[in-house]
């Protein structure tokens, strides 16, 4: 599992992203983060070949960007946790990430076999 904005533990680098000109500006290697579902960002993402998350808020967003190619996808807890059997049913390239408060959800999400977790 993966762990994300937890103090005890360093993680990716991420760069939030509106815009293609934004994309133009990160430093090379970056992981983007595409806040709001765009599908034109993540079809640029993908021609480019360009790492990045989105979050999405639903199973067809969800779908659309591991078509995209999405390196991480994040969202609700419950909405990972309806994810995971689609994912492993498809076999997703895209991991799925929880978005969490507290340390005591990290179990729940293990248990219900999500690809990893973000700290909100």
């Amino acid at each position: 599992m993966k762990i994300f904005g937890h103090p005890w533990i360093e993680s990716e680098q991420f760069y939030v992203v509106k815009t293609e000109e934004e994309i133009k500006k990160t430093p090379s290697n970056s992981i983007l983060k595409i806040e709001s579902f765009d599908v034109e960002l993540l079809k640029y993402c993908q021609k480019n070949g360009l790492p990045y998350m989105v979050v999405v808020s639903n199973i067809k967003e969800a779908l659309f960007a591991n078509t995209f190619h999405a390196k991480y996808m994040r969202g609700s807890k419950n909405l990972a946790k309806e994810l995971m059997p689609i994912a492993q049913n498809y076999l997703f390239d895209t991991q799925i990430i929880a978005t969490i408060s507290s340390e005591a959800e990290i179990e729940e999400m293990a248990k219900a076999g999500v690809d990893g977790v973000w700290f909100k």
